[in-house]
């Protein structure tokens, strides 16, 4: 079935079951590799985007269920083809160790700053509760997300 979707500003048609999780579809017709396939249950947060601005495990999002909404991946994230300031942040901090988890916490963090400018190390504790990295990187992660509150 020939389904349409708004990925990063854009209008994409894709042809996919309508049950087909939207990782799936932005990953293998997209060619859009920011969100990662963890744990495949909503647990992990590595498939981590945006629809409307909410932070969503596209792992059990059926495309079906995105409708019109706006899908927004780390991808989507660019200001004029750069790292916005949270990337940045997250490079210059070194906030990655094998990396996997990065684009979940990016687009997790990405939410939070913007409801929260200059959140306190308890609300960013409490918001990134939900993503998981198994590496341990942790605080750098915790400092990333400082340092771009602060930029």
């Amino acid at each position: 079935m020939t389904m349409s979707l708004k990925v990063n500003g854009k209008s994409q048609q894709v042809e996919a079951d309508p049950s087909t999780p939207l990782l799936y579809v932005l990953r293998n017709d997209l060619g859009l590799h920011g969100p990662k396939f963890g744990c495949g249950l909503g647990q992990c947060g590595a498939c981590m985007v945006h629809v409307d601005g909410n932070a969503t495990f596209s792992c059990v999002l059926p495309i079906a269920a995105v409708g019109n909404r706006e899908v927004t991946t780390l991808e989507g994230l660019l200001e004029n083809g750069k790292p916005n300031k949270l990337q940045q942040a997250f490079i210059d901090e070194q906030a990655a160790q094998c990396g996997y988890c990065i684009s979940g916490m990016v687009m997790r963090a990405q939410v939070l700053l913007k409801e929260k400018p200059h959140p306190t190390d308890d609300e960013i504790r409490h918001h990134m509760r939900t993503n998981l990295c198994r590496c341990g990187t942790h605080a750098a992660i915790m400092r990333a997300i400082k340092r771009a509150a602060a930029a």
